[in-house]
Formats: structure tokens, sequence, C-alpha cells
């Protein structure tokens, strides 16, 4: 007998396989297993639990396929942002793994409401993952936002992926970020010749 989130709903329309893909993000707590992703029953069963209608639309069983895939995408996406924040203390560990993650859909960040006032979109969707980090626990703020056209691999949602500002340590991480950013966008805007004049040496005058 299949545990109950892995059994067709009462009035569920048509059935959906049970199978579970493995994931590339590592699991707290073991050497060498991953996370593996929903089946499309359980994303649906969740579906249902947060209040989902689906008789209000039109589904066929493709639909449900497609769905997960770009889940599975956004979250391979958001593990490779978490990654390259990591980056930055890779002396300190070289094997951050995920330890648990959360769904706050409706708990907007402050970034977020910050953005939503400056006239852009909230995100549909937001989490909180909390990595391990060689045994410290450092949460990560996920936000998804539309980004309109669903491609050929899947990918469709705009991540803005960082640190929370929970700890000194992670606001002095996205401090340097930010700093980064700005550097080398200001070189990558700069003409050449003005970055070949900051870096020559004044001729000095005999005078």
């Amino acid at each position: 007998m299949p545990p109950p989130n892995q059994r067709p709903a009462p009035d569920q329309p048509f059935s959906l396989p049970t199978q579970r893909q493995v994931s590339s993000i590592p699991k707290a707590g073991t050497e060498k297993e991953f996370w593996q992703y929903p089946s499309q029953q359980m994303f649906w069963n969740a579906m249902l639990r947060k209040g989902w209608r689906w008789k209000e639309e039109e589904l066929e069983p493709k639909d449900m396929d497609d769905i997960i895939k770009i889940h599975n995408s956004n979250n391979e996406q958001a593990w490779i942002e978490v990654l390259k924040w990591e980056a930055l203390h890779a002396q300190e560990c070289g094997d951050p793994r995920l330890k648990s993650f959360g769904g706050k859909a409706k708990d907007y960040s402050p970034r977020a409401r910050i953005r939503q006032m400056m006239g852009y979109e909230l995100p549909f969707d937001r989490h909180d993952w909390i990595i391990d980090r060689c045994g410290k626990e450092v949460r990560y703020v996920i936000d998804y936002y539309d980004g309109g056209k669903v491609h050929e691999d899947y990918k469709f949602a705009l991540l803005d992926v960082r640190p929370a500002m929970d700890s000194w340590e992670n606001c002095w991480d996205r401090m340097k970020v930010t700093w980064w950013r700005w550097r080398y966008s200001r070189e990558e805007t700069t003409p050449v010749f003005e970055q070949k004049a900051e870096k020559e040496e004044p001729v000095k005058s005999d005078a």
C-alpha cells in the first residue's frame, strides 16, 4: 500500500506517476544521499492541501508533467545560486548540504516589498533553505519571480537567491558581493581608454 501522499485523490480526473527524480542537491546528515523531488502524484496532493481547485482549470496529464519539470528545474537553479554564495566559504567548508526547506509563498521578504514599492511585481513564491555548512546552519531566502515564457529546458522563473540577513557573517557576505557587482559593472560600462587612463600613473614634471 503506497503512503497517503502517493495515493490518488478521490475525485482525481486521471492517474499520475509516483516515480520520483533524484536531485543534484546533497542531503545534510548523509554522506552520499541526495534529495528526491516529489512525484506528480505527491505534487497534486500537496497542491490540494494548499487549497488548489483544479476543477476551475482545464488540465491534462501532460500539464502535470510540465509542472513537475518546471518545479525541479527551479530547485536545481536555486542550488547553483546557493553554491555561488557558498564559494565564499570554500576554505571553511567544501561540502555544503541542504538540511531543510520551507515554502512561504505569501510571507514576502523585506527585499521583495521594497522592490514592489519601486514598481516591480511581487514574487509568486518564496522558499527558505537551511544549509549545513559543515556543522554551521545558514539560512537562505529565495524569491521566485515570473520569467514569462517557459524555455525548452523548463527554465521559467527568475530567482533572487541570497543569505538571510540574520547574522553578521551573512550581512558581510552580501556587502562584499554588492561591492563586487558594483565595481565590475562599473568597469564594464567605462570606456576602455578611460580605464587605461585611470591605471596609468601621471607623468611627473621636472619643473
